[in-house]
């Protein structure tokens, strides 16, 4: 007899609707004999035994006969346990012991243990989103992965704990009646803008740093705009608090910004499941020992890396010209493009990598290069060595490079800052906002341009993300600004990129002053941040 039931397959951070066809002949054998074909990894394959064993500790015989488990389509490589659950459900609808005969608007996903309960998977808001696009109504998944399925609206959530349960839920007459038995809260999309504004709250605040004034300026215009930014300093200046306090002064995660991250984070397995939907701003500070794979994502079976876990978020490198080269030199096409295309043999993925770049280093390596309080003893090699690990290339992707100097002994003992995280938050979200209205309405007047065959730009939600055609359009001198900017290219030497780079950061100055126009001393500032790197790298 043959059974269809339906599951999913995650690639890269996206689902495909696999169907799974169970056929069982009707020759006696010794024992049963499974046999699975479809391209399916090691995972899939043991799923045999974990299938065997849940059946039979669940209550139900297997007459001892020959089974075939195809999963279809045959050429997309089938991995993961999730496939345990439609393949033993298949199993016991081929013998019968369904009430229900057609299950193609279901969709199911979940490991089995060897007890017939059911475990959590990865990748189940993929899976979900998959569904809803294929039209299927029904997605029975693991009670653990309930609450990040619920995000997405237009899809009926049935969480069950065990091969029991699927069975009583398939059998009953509600789902054979087609109705829609409520047995899971309202998808949590419905509240969503509240579910994200309850993240406001960080353990860390702006208030708890003495001084350096110059740096949390740099850092406020990073946040507003989105900005890379590179922190120099002598040891114990305090350039890893500020990195760690500057995920309190980024704006909060729109609803589609969130929707996307989180399906990242469910995919590589650490989304927290108990929230479902990830509410905050990614913050990965990965150590200097890691990979280039382990940065940029990779493996048989393309995985995210952390570019990619930091989508929509913060990238902190700490100590960066300790990374490998090799390390460093793939951050290139992430900060440029914004993804990572990552090819196989079999296949090739692309990953979303559009986050915001943090990185704190010593100008030498003793670290007191230039430092008034201390005596360097580091030869010029030496110091040209250490900071010749980051390459020009990837510093000319940097935004805004910033010394943070050691903090005196007045600034450490005198009364603490006045303003705080909530103070600068509320000026980034301002000038956030600004950019926002801007880039909706340029979308709107670009996407009628496309409906008459004009060009169509991507659309951004920070100044750091801007086409070139947006910088021409926002970014506009007056004859002062336009002469300032000049004389810095001829005198520095700064790269095409380097002035596009200038006149992003100069926008998000201006918006910050809540200025339409970018006047002489926003570019002056912006091109400040431009000019610190050339006492070090030259």
């Amino acid at each position: 007899m043959l059974f269809k039931a339906r599951s999913a397959a995650v690639y890269g951070i996206d689902a495909h609707i696999i169907d799974v066809e169970i056929d069982f002949s009707g020759t006696i054998a010794k024992e049963e004999i499974f046999a699975t074909v479809g391209l399916p990894d090691a995972a899939v394959r043991e799923s045999r035994d974990r299938v065997r064993s849940a059946i039979k500790n669940s209550g139900f015989d297997l007459p001892p006969t020959r089974i075939t488990i195809n999963l279809a389509p045959a050429d997309l490589k089938k991995e993961g346990s999730g496939f345990d659950l439609p393949i033993a459900i298949g199993i016991l609808g081929a013998y019968g012991a369904l009430s229900i005969k057609d299950i193609a608007d279901f969709v199911l996903v979940g490991e089995l243990g060897l007890d017939g309960s059911l475990r959590a998977v990865q990748g189940m808001l993929p899976i979900a989103i998959a569904a809803r696009a294929a039209g299927i109504h029904n997605l029975v998944i693991p009670a653990a992965n309930a609450r990040e399925a619920a995000v997405v609206a237009g899809v009926n959530v049935y969480p069950v704990r065990s091969l029991l349960e699927v069975r009583e839920l398939l059998n009953s007459a509600a789902a054979v009646s087609g109705s829609q038995p409520q047995l899971f809260a309202q998808p949590l999309s419905v509240d969503s803008a509240s579910l994200l504004n309850e993240a406001l709250e960080y353990p860390a605040d702006f208030r708890d740093v003495r001084g350096q004034q110059v740096a949390k300026r740099a850092l406020e215009v990073a946040a507003a705009g989105g900005h890379n930014i590179l922190m120099i300093g002598p040891p114990g200046s305090g350039k890893t608090m500020l990195a760690k306090r500057l995920p309190s002064i980024l704006a909060p995660l729109r609803f589609e910004e969130a929707l996307e991250t989180t399906k990242i984070h469910s995919v590589a397995g650490i989304l927290n499941r108990d929230e479902g939907l990830v509410t905050h701003r990614p913050f990965r500070s990965p150590h200097h020992t890691i990979s280039d794979a382990g940065l940029i994502g990779g493996g048989v079976m393309p995985r995210p890396g952390e570019v990619s876990l930091a989508h929509n978020g913060l990238l902190f490198l700490d100590e960066l010209p300790e990374f490998p080269r090799n390390v460093l030199e793939v951050l290139r096409q992430p900060l440029e493009d914004g993804q990572v295309t990552i090819s196989r043999a079999a296949m090739s993925l692309s990953f979303p990598a559009r986050f915001m770049l943090a990185a704190a280093m010593n100008p030498c390596p003793c670290g007191y290069f230039n430092d008034k309080s201390r005596e360097c003893m580091c030869t010029p090699p030496m110091i040209q060595r250490y900071v010749s690990k980051v390459s020009g290339p990837l510093l000319d992707r940097i935004d805004i490079h910033i010394e943070v100097p050691a903090v005196q002994y007045k600034e450490l003992r005198g009364a603490s800052a006045t303003e705080g995280s909530a103070e600068i938050r509320d000026r980034v979200l301002a000038a956030r906002e600004i950019q926002h209205d801007r880039f909706l309405q340029y979308g709107s007047k670009s996407a009628a341009k496309a409906s008459k065959g004009g060009p169509h730009a991507a659309s951004a939600f920070a100044n750091a993300q801007m086409s070139t055609q947006q910088i021409r359009t926002f970014c506009e001198l007056s004859t002062d600004a336009e002469r300032l900017l000049e004389r810095a290219m001829q005198q520095q030497g700064l790269s095409a990129r380097a002035h596009d780079r200038i006149l992003k950061v100069a926008r998000t100055i201006a918006d910050l002053d809540r200025s339409s126009s970018i006047a002489v001393p926003h570019i002056a500032e912006a091109i400040q941040y431009r000019t610190l790197d050339r006492s070090y790298w030259s």
